[in-house]
C-alpha cells in the first residue's frame, strides 16, 4: 500500500434540517446530525470496513464521499484535493475514479435498459470516442470478469436473481476502471451463500484491478472477511477504528464488544457458552443526541465525565483507536 492516502476524510459533518420535526411553526427547525465529525484515511488497494447499527450514518457517509449528500463541515480529500462541496462539473471529472455499488441490486438498475446497455452507459458518457464494437467488447469482457455469461447481454434486470443483479451493478461500477469503489451494504439483501460469492468476487476484482474499497455492512463477520481496517460508527460518530484482526480479537469500546458478541460462532459449544453483551434501550434520535458521549445512554461504563465532554478517538494500542478508555 502507498504511504500517502488516496482518500482522506477529515472531521466530516453531514447535517439535515428537518422542518417536519417541529411541534409548532415558530420553533427553530431541528437538525439531524447524520454524520458528526468522522475522520479516516484510505490507502491504495486497501479495504476499510464501516459497521454499526441502522441509523448510525454509514450510508450517509458513503453518499457524502461520492457527492450525493451535502457536506456541512469538514474535508474530503481525493488525492490531496478537497472535493467536499464540489460542483457537478468538478465531480464529473473525478467520477470515473470513484464509483458506488448500491444496497438494493434490482432497484439500482434501470428496468427499461438491457444488461448490455446498463453496463455500457458509463462508457458512452465518459468515453464517447469508443466505437460501438469497442464498447461491446469491453462490456463482454467485464461481464466475464464478474461471472455473467455473454448470452444474457440483451436481457432485462427483472429476469435475474438478486445475486446476478448485484453482479451487473458491480460490472457497471467497474467498467470505467475506477480507483475507489464505495460498497454501500452490497450483500445485505442477498442470501448467505450468495453473500460469500459476492464478497469473494470483490476481493478477486480488488486484487486484479488494484481497487481501494469502502465496504459498509451490518454483518461483522462479512466485514472481517474483506476488510484491512474497520471503523465502528454510532449515531454519526466514530467509536473505534483499528486493523481488522486486533479489533476482532481485542475490542476496546463497549459498543464494539456488544456488536461482536452478537456475531454467531460456527462451533455449537462455543456459541452456547459465549457471553452476549446486550445493549439496553434503543438508538437515540440523531435529532436530539445525548450530550457528551452519544453512547452514554446505553453504556455499562458510563461516568460523570461522559455527560459533559464528547470523547475523541485516542490511540490505545499501536494503530488501534477508541473513543472510550473506561475498560
Amino acid at each position: 500500500m502507498s504511504k500517502q492516502p488516496i482518500l482522506s476524510v477529515k472531521s466530516l459533518k453531514v447535517h439535515f434540517a428537518i422542518p417536519k420535526a417541529r411541534n409548532w411553526p415558530w420553533e427553530p427547525i431541528p437538525t439531524l446530525k447524520a454524520v458528526d465529525g468522522v475522520s479516516f484515511d484510505l490507502y491504495e488497494r486497501e479495504t476499510l470496513g464501516v459497521v454499526g447499527e441502522s441509523g448510525c450514518g454509514k450510508s450517509t457517509l458513503a453518499r457524502a464521499i461520492i457527492g450525493l449528500a451535502p457536506v456541512k463541515e469538514g474535508e474530503i480529500l481525493w488525492r490531496g484535493h478537497n472535493i467536499a462541496g464540489a460542483t457537478s462539473n468538478d465531480l464529473r471529472a473525478i467520477r470515473q475514479d470513484i464509483q458506488m455499488i448500491f444496497q438494493d441490486p434490482l432497484a439500482s438498475l434501470n428496468p427499461r435498459m438491457t444488461v448490455g446497455d446498463i453496463i455500457a452507459e458509463p462508457l458512452r458518457n465518459y468515453r464517447p470516442e469508443l466505437s460501438k464494437k469497442e464498447v461491446l467488447n469491453q462490456v463482454r469482457a467485464m461481464m466475464a470478469k464478474v461471472g455473467l455469461l455473454s448470452n444474457v447481454i440483451n436481457r432485462y434486470p427483472h429476469e435475474f436473481s438478486g445475486g446476478q443483479c448485484q453482479r451487473i451493478g458491480i460490472a457497471r461500477a467497474l467498467i470505467l476502471k475506477p480507483k475507489l469503489v464505495i460498497c454501500d451494504e452490497p450483500v445485505s439483501a442477498l442470501d448467505v451463500s450468495i453473500q460469500a460469492q459476492v464478497v469473494n468476487l470483490l476481493k478477486t476484482l480488488q486484487k486484479e484491478m488494484g481497487l481501494s474499497l469502502v465496504f459498509i455492512a451490518h454483518d461483522l463477520s462479512v466485514v472481517k472477511h474483506i476488510s484491512d481496517r474497520v471503523l465502528v460508527m454510532y449515531l454519526g460518530n466514530e467509536m473505534e477504528m483499528a486493523k481488522a484482526e486486533p479489533l476482532y480479537d481485542n475490542p476496546r469500546h463497549p459498543y464494539t464488544k456488544a456488536l461482536l458478541s452478537a456475531v454467531p460462532i460456527p462451533d455449537p459449544d462455543l456459541e452456547k457458552n459465549k457471553e452476549i453483551q446486550l445493549l439496553e434501550g434503543d438508538l437515540p434520535s440523531p435529532i436530539k443526541p445525548p450530550s457528551g458521549c452519544v453512547f452514554r445512554t446505553r453504556c455499562p461504563f458510563v461516568g460523570d465525565s461522559c455527560t459533559s465532554s464528547r470523547p475523541r478517538l485516542l490511540e490505545v494500542n499501536p494503530e488501534h483507536f477508541s473513543s472510550c478508555s473506561e475498560n
